[in-house]
């Protein structure tokens, strides 16, 4: 597969799977095994995967991903997306905010050899979300 079409396939996991929320996409994008790296954990393959993005889009029902930027060659794609949303429902344990919040996600997929991602890591800025939902200190507090 061409880096062109690895990143449009990327892509989709922003668009379809975290901002509509069409979780069935998961089962197109990847392996059954597909191994997750993450800090926090997520299941194995596109089930562990669904599971996550259920509970995310719970806790921020309007979330909207927007791919940034983004980078492939060799089979691995990687991207730097912008996410928002409005804190509705519970998330890590913090109950809802009604705060609208952003943070940014960075993720490397590895395509595999059955057409879908057999690998994927993702981290985000975990310190600036919890900031804005007012359950860590502000920098301000942490300099004084």
């Amino acid at each position: 597969m061409s880096p062109d079409e690895l990143k449009v396939r990327a892509r989709r996991v922003a668009e379809e799977l975290l901002t509509q929320g069409d979780l069935p996409v998961a089962d197109e994008l990847f392996a059954p095994d597909c191994c997750h790296h993450a800090s926090h954990p997520i299941g194995t393959g596109a089930h562990g995967l669904k599971m996550w993005v259920a509970t995310l889009r719970r806790a921020f029902p309007d979330l909207r991903a927007i791919v940034e930027d983004a980078v492939a060659e060799d089979g691995r794609v990687a991207q730097r997306l912008a996410l928002g949303g409005t804190h509705l429902g519970p998330f890590d344990g913090i109950p809802a905010s009604g705060r609208h919040v952003t943070w940014v996600l960075v993720e490397m997929l590895h395509f595999g050899t059955d057409e879908s991602f057999a690998e994927h890591w993702c981290l985000w800025d975990e310190l600036a979300l919890l900031r804005q939902l007012g359950a860590a200190p502000s920098v301000e507090a942490d300099l004084s």
